[in-house]
């Protein structure tokens, strides 16, 4: 009858809730837990990310500079052969 709980009802009642918050208690725990790591993630993405774009945008203004740096000798070649009888 103990087992029950027919002879202390109220004794069974705040045993339950009390495991019953013990219970939920330790979710949120892990969720926030999960939460935590969740952010810590999107921060290496976003650093990752971050220096993928810088890597590519060095890349190509490097690119880019040495195009323009070898048309304006090639510009100048013609110029010179053009003066020069």
């Amino acid at each position: 009858m103990l087992a029950s709980g027919l002879l202390f009802p109220d004794a069974m009642k705040t045993i339950c809730s009390l495991l019953l918050a013990g219970a939920m208690a330790a979710g949120v725990a892990a969720a926030q837990e999960s939460a935590k790591q969740d952010m810590k993630d999107a921060g290496s993405d976003v650093k990752s990310a971050a220096k993928h774009t810088g890597k590519g945008i060095k890349k190509g203004t490097k690119k880019g500079v040495h195009k323009a740096a070898s048309k304006t000798e090639e510009g100048a070649a013609k110029v010179k052969d053009k003066t020069n009888p």
